[in-house]
């Protein structure tokens, strides 16, 4: 019997090899490739082919949330179970909204994880037991599903990209340089985000991305730091 490929993506280190040793300790499993965020396992992709993909949601670069919808967009196919530190039930919705078809939380027992890649292997679903009832309901009403959306989902990949990036304080040109296109380019999708969003200043597109938890720090201090340093620079 072949063993279950799996591709780990967690932007920590120490988080990937004990999974790595949990899983390949049961011989049913091989990692066959890590990422250290949504983009790099899109990256990892054209390399391997894993049966599962384990993932983080909050990653920097490129989210957990984004990577799945990125992923199934360009591989129908893939099996991805999220794997992460949060209970919150909109965290759960978005992932499975997205394209995952499992959600485990990191506090889980060994046994838990176990069963979980192996039966998104097999194409099953899974959600953690602390997992409510009426979020399951809630996921598997289609009328629901249709009708709920948010400023968010208005806005194109690139600019749920971007938006993240604006989140995590990288400045223009920082987001040019890592998406390989223009600093007008990136001008142009800023003022798309900030009207779809109904803002205004650039501290409220971060507070929107952190709220929306596509980043996990708080970034708006930093920012409000970076912006008195200029000023007291200009003068």
């Amino acid at each position: 019997m072949s063993k279950v490929k799996v591709l780990l993506v967690d932007d920590h280190e120490l988080v990937r090899e004990g999974i790595k040793m949990i899983l390949e300790k049961e011989r049913d499993f091989e990692v066959v490739g890590e990422a250290t965020d949504g983009r790099k396992a899109l990256a990892a992709l054209q390399k391997v082919t894993p049966d599962v993909i384990l993932m983080d949601i909050s990653m920097p670069n490129l989210n957990g949330f984004e990577a799945i919808f990125q992923i199934k967009r360009r591989y129908p196919d893939a099996k991805i179970l999220v794997l992460t530190v949060h209970t919150n039930e909109e965290y759960v919705y978005k992932s499975l909204k997205a394209g995952a078809l499992g959600y485990l939380v990191k506090d889980s027992a060994v046994s838990e994880l176990v069963g979980a890649v192996k039966a998104i292997s097999e194409g099953k679903s899974y959600l953690s037991p602390s997992v409510s009832r009426g979020l399951v309901d809630r996921l598997t009403n289609p009328t629901e599903m249709a009708t709920e959306s948010s400023p968010y989902e208005l806005l194109t990949p690139r600019e749920r990209e971007i938006l993240q990036l604006i989140g995590e304080g990288k400045n223009y040109q920082q987001i040019a340089d890592t998406l390989n296109i223009s600093y007008k380019t990136v001008e142009n999708h800023r003022a798309n985000i900030a009207e779809k969003l109904g803002v205004r200043q650039r501290a409220q597109i971060v507070r929107y991305a952190i709220d929306m938890g596509l980043v996990s720090d708080d970034p708006v201090r930093d920012f409000e730091k970076t912006k008195k340093k200029k000023i007291r620079e200009e003068k």
